[in-house]
């Protein structure tokens, strides 16, 4: 009986011990380890940039994702964008690329429409000036029809502006596909695949100038598997090969 009491003692002595070595135990290997979480990607792209002194930055600097192909030489990509002034006076930002022909700034239907491919339709409108041709007698007046030609270069983008933006004090301007404008990269110098870069400048003024490259998006879920081949053998197929 004694030495029964005996050993719960020594056990109930012991226990607060174990305890405490399993704390620290515990404690040792969580140290210098990373979390799980400080592994994970943020589900938000896009690129900070701010000015020399801080006065005037821009966020979330995206280009729009291009597809499992990417971008070809050539193409035109929407530009992501959100500009802020923390100053007291109003500003105005040119927007550059030395890896497209030009940055303009547009609707986001505009942008995101298919329609550009449409473009060279305008161009063939002199062909109704062709049925005029047929009448011989109506040959000086096709001198005019040339006149006509230089009316559709302007409906060739008419939704299109210099990509020159005005920021009031103290404020910001959203340019991205989350609003009604945005800015897009015409005619694109180099290929581009998600995740790389396309160089862009943004200029406020004053010799404060920003260029960055800014990140191609990539897509959050993986695209879907091709569909499989299907090679039908039909009985005709067989039959002609005897």
């Amino acid at each position: 009986m004694t030495r029964s009491i005996r050993g719960s003692r020594r056990a109930a002595v012991l226990l607060p011990g174990i305890a405490a070595a399993a704390a620290l135990l515990l404690s040792g290997c969580g140290a210098g380890q990373i979390s799980e979480t400080a592994n994970k990607v943020p589900s938000v792209q896009g690129i900070n940039l701010k000015s020399t002194e801080g006065k005037y930055g821009v966020l979330g600097v995206l280009v729009d994702y291009p597809g499992v192909e990417g971008y070809r030489p050539g193409d035109n990509a929407v530009l992501n964008a959100v500009f802020y002034n923390d100053t007291h006076e109003p500003i105005t930002v040119t927007v550059t690329s030395p890896d497209a022909r030009e940055v303009v700034l547009t609707t986001v239907r505009a942008a995101t429409s298919p329609t550009p491919t449409g473009s060279p339709s305008p161009t063939g409108s002199p062909s109704p000036t062709g049925t005029p041709s047929p009448d011989d007698s109506a040959s000086p007046d096709d001198s005019a029809s040339p006149d006509e030609s230089p009316s559709p270069e302007p409906t060739s983008s008419p939704t299109n502006q210099p990509a020159r933006i005005e920021i009031p004090p103290l404020s910001y301007v959203q340019l991205n596909t989350e609003g009604d404008r945005v800015l897009q990269l015409i005619g694109l110098d180099v290929a581009a695949l998600a995740g790389q870069n396309i160089t862009v400048n943004f200029d406020f003024g004053g010799g404060d100038q920003i260029t960055s490259p800014a990140p191609v998006a990539v897509p959050l879920t993986p695209p879907p598997p091709p569909s499989p081949i299907i090679e039908r053998h039909t009985e005709y197929e067989g039959e002609g090969g005897h």
